[in-house]
């Protein structure tokens, strides 16, 4: 049976599609006088909502993202317990090593929810949707989504892709861009551990990129970017690898899998054109080292709000000369890796203990 479109004749000025934290940023931020529609694929049920596979960990700049904003986090996002330090393991040197970091350990469902709740009432927001289809006609965005199984039809003058790593805005208008991509894939466990911790372990045999391991509110997380090809066997093989480790990884309680980019080159970040914009993830603003990308999404979307609240939103090219700066701290970042993920160079790192801490051994246990 086939099944009708169901049309929208209102023109909005702006779409923005998907609502993570560059897109809650961008609709927050931007001038009330603009007509805008968003659509996000989570929905406040967190029962029956889209969760993103990730370890919901705050970097320090991203908290900084935070500080000139002037936000405040509210309690029921954090989780217990906060560490302040990583467990750092190389499996092929078996070599362990302890690094002191700043995070704040989150509930990223709750803590995306929370944004979304600060985004102005005269922002029309469609929740629990996907976007299939993006196409432009003469000076109009036609954006088709899909909600339950009603087919609608949106437009707009602008069309902003804050919809992550399989970004449909970035693929309308980037038909042949490949960027470098990965398989996250990640499980929930029963915490059984003696002690919450967070881990970060380094497998060369079994990714180039990096696992992660981390307590949260009596629950265990454990996974890691893989290779897409084989990716789900790889992450079984790692979670036998890491038991001698002391990991508890009997039975899973859900497993969540998505795909996160990883820039090899600075030539694979995009910014748009033909009035389509994009930020955060979508845009290719994620650490090649860490894969952190909150405070890159907070910072793009900032950028273009203030584009388009000076009335210069035209002008693709203004975007993409004032995110340069995002572009060469990436850069940058991609000059760390290989003292991260080459084996060799990580061996002598780790093994010099360089900003190191030396752990104190508790005999009450």
């Amino acid at each position: 049976m086939e099944v009708s479109i169901i049309m929208n004749d209102k023109v909005f000025d702006i779409a923005i599609i998907g609502l993570g934290p560059a897109g809650s940023t961008f609709a927050r931020l931007l001038d009330k006088n603009f007509s805008v529609i968003a659509f996000d694929k989570k929905s406040n049920d967190k029962n029956s909502s889209f969760e993103k596979p990730c370890g919901g960990l705050l970097a320090e700049d991203a908290q900084k993202c935070f500080s000139k904003f002037g936000l405040t986090l509210p309690l029921n996002v954090l989780v217990d317990p906060q560490i302040f330090c990583v467990k750092t393991i190389d499996i092929k040197t078996e070599c362990i090593k302890y690094y002191q970091r700043f995070y704040i350990n989150l509930d990223r469902h709750k803590f995306d929810t929370w944004l979304k709740s600060l985004i102005p009432q005269n922002i029309q927001i469609e929740d629990n949707v996907v976007c299939t289809k993006i196409e432009k006609e003469d000076d109009i965005y036609k954006i088709l989504i899909l909600k339950g199984n009603d087919k609608l039809e949106y437009k707009a003058k602008y069309i902003i892709g804050a919809d992550g790593a399989a970004s449909i805005v970035r693929k309308t208008i980037y038909p042949n861009k490949k960027l470098t991509s990965y398989l996250s894939i990640q499980q929930w466990f029963e915490d059984k551990h003696k002690k919450p911790f967070y881990s970060c372990i380094f497998d060369s045999e079994i990714t180039d990129c990096y696992s992660w391991g981390l307590s949260k509110n009596g629950k265990f997380i454990f996974g890691g970017a893989f290779p897409i090809k084989n990716g789900r066997d790889k992450f079984e093989l790692l979670k036998a690898k890491v038991k001698p480790y002391g990991f508890k990884l009997e039975n899973p309680i859900k497993t969540e899998a998505c795909m996160v980019l990883r820039p090899s080159n600075p030539f694979e970040f995009c910014c748009g054109k033909n009035n389509a914009f994009l930020i955060g993830e979508a845009a290719g603003f994620i650490s090649p080292s860490s894969l952190e990308g909150m405070s890159y999404a907070f910072e793009s979307a900032y950028i273009l709000s203030e584009i388009f609240n000076k009335k210069k939103f035209s002008s693709n090219f203004e975007y993409t000369k004032l995110t340069i700066p995002i572009k060469i701290k990436l850069t940058t970042k991609l000059l760390k890796n290989p003292f991260m993920y080459n084996p060799i160079l990580r061996a002598i790192v780790m093994k010099s203990s360089f900003q190191s801490i030396k752990m104190v051994t508790d005999l009450s246990e």
